[in-house]
């Protein structure tokens, strides 16, 4: 195909998922998962000399809705990788829903979660389609754990606490956090307030690993999907010191890849602990390199909305719109070592 002119091509007769955002770090990782769940994939982007070239690709620039539209015509589901989320995010479900397709995105930003729920319920009900935002490591992952030990009763506490052994920011982390001045939210009370500044300090013992870490508080959009569906009086979020530290430090290289699947050697372990009149519920889940680990997560999900018995439609988090811990399960067979016990 002729990338400079990113010619359409015909979709193929099975489901195909369009990825905007294909040429980036996290989305070259979720192209590469699609294919190898031999789900047919369309890759969509803004420059079209930056298009995977063995795969089918269409261009189309946010600004220009019409081409948007055409690029995800004919195609089930749209992912969206391409951030800062607080530009692309409406642009990109828009046309998506007006092609009739499914959207999943994977920011980490609140705010983009927050709108595109609350912007893109209704419409996706009458389009029949299904809107899920933040279904990546950062707001997906966490709140498939915290559906996974929720009990009946509300919970009084739920606490989320991440550690990275480094964190190499790629270029998008950095331009999305210069963009993305929004003030972070919290839960307290049952309701979503701002993060009180400067954020809490603590240790958090982390059961698979043995360690203790210095913790700094740092909500992304897990406290936006969890506390969407799940009642709870008080959610709080934390990333070990070091990483923070990490990323902060403009000096910090980019991942590198050390594995035929483009891997860093990054390696990630999270925790979500819920309390509740039943007592204290632990789930954990612990894998290599927080932006490749996204692509399964957000193709696992694309692969149950093609699923023929999915009839859903509406705005959801993954923990709502699916059995969390069959889905977490399936994860756990080549990409998560996942783990629940009562603390």
């Amino acid at each position: 195909m002729n990338q400079q002119n990113a010619v359409p091509v015909a979709v193929p007769a099975a489901p195909a998922v369009a990825v905007y955002g294909a040429n980036g770090h996290t989305g070259k990782f979720v192209v590469a998962e699609l294919r190898r769940r031999g789900i047919p994939v369309i890759a969509v982007g803004r420059d079209p000399t930056r298009l995977p070239a063995d795969v089918p690709a269409r261009a189309a620039a946010l600004d220009d809705p019409s081409a948007l539209e055409r690029a995800f015509a004919g195609c089930a589901v749209v992912i969206n990788c391409a951030g800062p989320f607080l530009d692309t995010a409406t642009p990109v479900v828009e046309a998506a829903l007006r092609a009739g397709c499914s959207y999943l995105d994977v920011t980490a930003e609140q705010a983009s979660a927050q709108a595109t729920f609350e912007a893109h319920d209704r419409p996706a009900r009458e389009a029949g389609v299904v809107v899920i935002p933040a279904a990546g490591f950062y707001g997906g992952l966490a709140d498939l754990l915290a559906s996974a030990v929720a009990g009946e009763a509300a919970l009084e506490e739920l606490t989320t606490a991440v550690a990275l052994d480094r964190w190499w920011p790629t270029d998008g982390t950095r331009r999305t956090g210069e963009r993305n001045r929004v003030p972070r939210v919290v839960v307290e009370d049952g309701r979503l307030v701002p993060m009180a500044q400067p954020g809490e300090s603590r240790d958090w013992s982390f059961a698979a690993s043995g360690e203790t870490l210095p913790m700094a508080e740092l909500p992304f959009s897990e406290v936006v999907t969890i506390s969407r569906h799940l009642p709870v009086r008080r959610l709080r979020s934390y990333l070990n010191a070091a990483a923070l530290g990490d990323v902060r430090d403009a000096g910090t290289p980019a991942p590198t890849a050390v594995d035929a699947q483009g891997r860093s050697a990054q390696r990630f372990e999270m925790e979500v602990v819920a309390v509740d009149a039943a007592g204290t519920r632990r789930a954990s889940a612990r894998g290599q390199d927080i932006y490749a680990v996204s692509a399964p997560i957000v193709a696992e999900a694309a692969a149950r909305i093609l699923d023929p018995s999915f009839k859903r439609s509406g705005a959801f988090t993954l923990g709502e719109a699916f059995d969390a811990r069959d889905f977490l399960h399936a994860l756990a067979r080549t990409h998560l070592t996942v783990a629940f016990d009562s603390v």
